[in-house]
């Protein structure tokens, strides 16, 4: 563990959740896996695809202390930007079909404290606010985001910059910001944000770009442009960041070198980061060395900090088909655009572009989801009859969903997660 001094490890203790604390579901990591999402409230339906109105998402998660199920399966064409409230876990596993687009504009989720969001696609587009960014989170606490596909961000696609404590996002697809800014994100925080097995796709900067308290670990990042890849801080603040294992792949559009603008204000951990520049056709790259002339002049570290890491972490190489297999929404199904962006990286170098416009992706647009009708669910409580039946609850009994079993989850909790992998 590198040593921080008094004052800064005393904050640090404070800031890491414990590790006895439940997690937000099985297979949730780092800083932000005790998310407590909408364990104490109510369960609430998304019934249509509306934009505003009863049984819409923009009301699913306007008020607090929800868990939100859909009944239903498609792209939800948003005018104007949602904003999330507190204790809301976004349940986009339930959808049926091939899952939930949210499409248009953007999502905030600042302030937006013990979110838990998973399975759901957020693509803002060339139609969404001008400067504003696809994701963002300005200030809040303990949130995690699981199987998440962002794309299509006007000034950033999935940004976090400010007093955010405690955040994770993982298994996430960060894609294709638009031109003329066309930036993955920012990740600045000074109180703790993991970075987990996500990819990182045709964004010409910020793929992320990091200042702060940062565990950046299994990620998969290709074809960023000549604004750079991991931009290590550039700034007089300090930073402490754990950049492990991770592979760097050029595409058609890189033009500069995996790590840019690092200075000695920022220290990293640095261990068997992988990159491969050739643009050849195959996965073939090597270990960056670990030392400051590969990462762009920042303080090179000799121990790991000491932050809530994966539980399972992988080598690069190992790496690249994980991430590639499992990253984003793919559950019920992986759509068009996600499918598009993972045979660009298995290009490895001939394919990937940067846009300014979503109907010039991959994909060929925004395109559309198959949608199927959703289980039988009698008493309206979130939870199939056919599933309740088999795990002793009452079909009939919309009260027992919230109900909080042996393992500290609500009933429906361990069934939107008993239909995923937990990792």
């Amino acid at each position: 563990m590198v040593v921080l001094g008094s004052l800064a490890t005393a904050c640090l203790a404070t800031l890491i959740p414990s590790v006895s604390a439940l997690l937000a579901f099985p297979g949730a990591e780092g800083f932000g896996r005790n998310a407590v999402g909408g364990r104490t409230g109510s369960v609430y339906h998304v019934t249509n695809l509306n934009d505003s109105g009863t049984g819409s998402f923009r009301d699913a998660v306007s008020k607090a202390n929800r868990i939100v199920v859909f009944d239903v399966g498609g792209t939800i064409k948003i005018a104007t930007r949602i904003a999330v409230s507190k204790n809301i876990y976004i349940a986009g596993q339930t959808a049926p079909g091939e899952g939930i687009t949210v499409y248009g504009n953007g999502m905030s989720f600042s302030n937006a404290n013990d979110a838990i969001v998973r399975y759901i696609r957020f693509r803002m587009g060339k139609g969404g606010d001008s400067g504003k960014d696809g994701i963002t989170i300005a200030d809040g606490s303990n949130m995690i985001f699981d199987h998440v596909s962002a794309a299509w961000g006007r000034d950033e696609t999935f940004s976090i910059n400010g007093a955010v404590h405690n955040v994770t996002v993982q298994n996430t697809i960060i894609a294709q910001g638009l031109e003329t800014h066309s930036c993955g994100g920012l990740m600045q925080s000074d109180y703790g944000i993991s970075l987990f097995r996500n990819l990182y796709i045709d964004n010409k900067t910020r793929n992320p770009k990091v200042k702060g308290m940062n565990d950046f670990q299994n990620n998969v990042i290709y074809n960023w442009g000549g604004g750079g890849g991991y931009i290590a801080g550039d700034s007089a603040g300090q930073s402490h960041a754990n950049i492990i294992n991770n592979y760097f792949i050029s595409g058609p559009s890189t033009s500069v070198t995996a790590f840019t603008r690092g200075n000695a204000n920022f220290h990293g951990y640095v261990s068997e980061n992988y990159y491969d520049s050739n643009k050849d056709g195959s996965l073939n790259g090597s270990p960056l060395c670990a030392q400051t002339s590969c990462y762009s002049n920042m303080a090179i570290e000799p121990s790991r900090f000491d932050y809530p890491g994966p539980t399972h972490l992988l080598t690069a190489p190992d790496a690249v088909p994980h991430v590639l297999s499992a990253v984003g929404a793919n559950f019920p199904a992986r759509d068009a655009v996600d499918k598009g962006l993972v045979a660009e990286v298995q290009s490895y170098g001939k394919k990937g572009q940067l846009i300014s416009d979503e109907n010039a992706a991959s994909s060929g647009g925004v395109g559309g989801v198959v949608t199927v009708s959703a289980l039988t669910d009698t008493d309206g409580d979130g939870i199939p009859d056919e599933w309740e039946s088999a795990h002793g609850l009452d079909p009939r009994d919309a009260g027992d969903a919230m109900e909080i079993g042996a393992a500290g989850y609500a009933n429906i909790e361990v069934y939107v997660n008993s239909l995923v992998p937990s990792s």
